[in-house]
C-alpha cells in the first residue's frame, strides 16, 4: 500500500482518537473526583446522539451549533442524577454502586429502544464528503472539524478545573476529602458538579460522534467500553491520559482495519489494554498507588 494512503489512515485516526478521547475524559472527571465508575457512560453519549439527531432533523442546523446547548442540557442532567440518584450510594460497597448505574444503563438502553426502534439513525451534513488536500493527502473535513471541537471542548474543560473557583475547590475534594470538608466545602454540591462536568464532555461527544457514524439504542455498551479501555490506558482519573488514549486508541483502530481487518480493529485495542497493563498497571499518565 503506498506510503501517503498509510499516512492518511494514520491521520484519521488520529482525528477519531480525539473524539474518543473527549468521550473518555467524561468517565475520567468522575472517576477522578467522585471515585465512582459510570457505568452509564455510553449510555449518555448514545442518548446525546439521539437528541442531535432528533434537533437536526427539528431545526435542520449544522449539529456544531448544537454542541453548546447539548452539553449544557447533559450538564443539567448529570448533576441531577447525581444530587438525586447517586449521591445516596456514594458511601455504599462498590457492588452497590455497580448494580446501580448498571441499572441506570438498562432503563436507558430500552428507553430508546421503545422511542426510536432498533433501526441507525445518522446526520448528513454538505460536507461530510469534502476532504482537505495537503499534497498527496486526502484529509476527511468532517473528522478535522469534529477533532478541532473536541480540543476546543478539552481546553474548556481543562479552563475550568484550572482557573475557576469552583474548579479548584473541585480538585481540593479530588485531592483531600477530609480537608475539604474541614473547611467547610460543599461536598454534595462540587460531586454534583462534577458529575454534571463529565456528562456534558459525554454530550458533546455524542454531538460530535453523530457525524461520524450511524447511531443505535445498543451502541451505548460499546461506548462505555471504550471509554474503559481508554481511561485505564491512559490512567484512571488522568485528564491528559484520557486524550493520549483516546488518540493511541483512535490511531490502533485505524491501523488494525488497515492491516488485518474493519471487524478485527477491537482486537488491536484490546492487546494495547493488556500491554498497559502489564508493563505500567497505573496506565501511562497514572500514578501509582502509594
Amino acid at each position: 500500500m503506498p506510503l501517503d494512503a498509510v499516512v492518511n489512515i494514520v491521520i484519521s485516526g488520529l482525528l477519531t482518537g480525539l473524539v474518543y478521547g473527549l468521550m473518555a475524559l467524561g468517565l475520567s472527571v468522575i472517576y477522578g473526583v467522585v471515585r465512582i465508575v459510570n457505568f452509564a457512560h455510553g449510555e449518555v453519549m448514545t442518548m446525546a446522539m439521539y437528541a442531535t439527531v432528533l434537533l437536526f432533523a427539528a431545526l435542520q442546523v449544522d449539529p456544531l451549533w448544537l454542541l453548546v446547548p447539548v452539553a449544557l442540557a447533559f450538564f443539567a442532567f448529570g448533576y441531577a442524577l447525581q444530587r438525586v440518584l447517586i449521591n445516596p450510594f456514594i458511601h455504599r460497597p462498590e457492588h452497590s454502586q455497580f448494580m446501580l448505574l448498571l441499572a441506570v444503563a438498562l432503563v436507558l438502553v430500552n428507553g430508546l429502544l421503545i422511542g426510536f426502534g432498533p433501526d441507525a439513525r445518522n446526520v448528513q451534513v454538505g460536507y461530510s464528503l469534502e476532504s482537505y488536500e495537503i499534497g498527496p493527502l486526502l484529509i476527511d473535513k468532517v473528522r478535522v472539524i469534529c477533532a478541532t471541537a473536541a480540543l476546543a471542548v478539552c481546553a474548556v474543560l481543562f479552563a475550568i478545573f484550572r482557573y475557576t473557583a469552583f474548579g479548584r475547590a473541585i480538585r481540593a475534594c479530588a485531592d483531600n476529602l477530609l480537608g475539604a470538608q474541614i473547611v467547610g466545602l460543599n461536598v454534595p454540591h462540587l460531586y454534583a458538579l462534577t458529575f454534571g462536568l463529565g456528562c456534558a464532555c459525554v454530550g458533546a461527544a455524542g454531538v460530535l460522534m453523530t457525524l461520524l457514524v450511524d447511531v443505535t439504542p445498543i451502541s451505548g455498551p460499546g461506548y462505555t467500553l471504550l471509554a474503559f479501555i481508554i481511561v485505564i490506558i491512559g490512567g484512571l482519573g488522568s485528564m491528559v491520559g484520557a486524550l493520549a488514549g483516546g488518540v493511541l486508541i483512535g490511531v490502533s483502530e485505524a491501523v488494525a482495519g488497515l492491516i488485518i481487518t474493519p471487524s478485527a480493529k477491537s482486537m488491536l485495542s484490546f492487546a494495547l489494554l493488556i500491554a498497559v497493563l502489564a508493563l505500567r498497571p497505573q496506565g501511562l499518565f497514572g500514578r501509582r498507588a502509594a
